[in-house]
């Protein structure tokens, strides 16, 4: 089977977030850069699901060349090779479409994905390949298995699970539990250098939309601590103060 697996390129989650051109544009100056943690998932369960040669594993970005690293990792990984779409990742929309664009010229059995990136968080661009290819997009999921013909999927919806059987070619968006992520070890890093990575460049597609300006939240306000024999004191303060109440 061929597997592809769409990854990002997102600031580390310790990063802190600062914004330029009267606050238009993330600034990028210092960022450390790495593979999409949801992304990570998808990633290391298609490579479970080809254990063993029954398969390979394909990973996609669509980035500039400083995502190269991030690429990289994702080989190091354990996937075979990779594409890189020349492009910067303007929204979800482009991202979406440059990979479907990819996608029909090769053949591939299933594609996989994080359920969202942890920038944006937008939780839109498996849907939208799944649009674009006409194929069945199954989102947020938390199992996979696979025989190389019916998948049997996993979903978490309220109150229980849902278990959805798909036949051909599909899209799913993987969350927590479907694979654990896995580690790089020192046989994949030195192997990664010399793996396949193509780049390609971006195909034209209308701009819908666009970044009007980016907002960090508001600064925490000073903590007022009540003992705990104050209950009526908290209570008012919740009410007539905080208002949550």
């Amino acid at each position: 089977m061929k597997i592809l697996v769409c990854i990002s390129n997102v600031p580390d989650t310790t990063t802190k977030i600062t914004f330029t051109n009267d606050n238009t544009e993330f600034n990028t100056a210092g960022v450390q850069f790495i593979v999409n943690p949801y992304d990570e998932i998808a990633l290391s369960r298609a490579i479970e699901l080809c254990e063993g040669g029954k398969g390979t594993v394909t990973v996609i970005n669509v980035g500039e060349s400083q995502t190269d690293p991030t690429i990289r990792k994702a080989l190091a990984i354990g996937a075979d090779d990779a594409v890189r779409i020349n492009a910067a990742p303007r929204d979800a929309y482009f991202v979406a479409y440059q990979i479907a664009e990819y996608a029909k010229t090769v053949d591939f059995d299933l594609i996989l994905c994080g359920r969202e990136s942890i920038d944006y968080n937008g939780s839109q661009v498996a849907a939208m390949i799944g649009e674009f290819l006409d194929i069945p997009s199954i989102s947020i999921i938390k199992k996979l298995d696979y025989d190389g013909s019916i998948a049997t999927i996993e979903r978490e919806i309220e109150g229980g699970k849902e278990v959805v059987s798909v036949t051909g070619k599909f899209i799913a968006s993987c969350a927590e539990g479907t694979a654990e992520p896995k580690i790089p070890n020192m046989r994949g890093i030195m192997s990664a250098r010399t793996k396949p990575l193509q780049v390609i460049e971006a195909k034209e597609i209308e701009q819908l939309s666009k970044i009007g300006q980016f907002e960090t939240p508001a600064p925490r306000g000073a903590v007022k601590l009540v003992p705990a024999e104050e209950t009526a004191k908290l209570i008012d303060l919740l009410h007539q103060e905080a208002k949550v109440i």
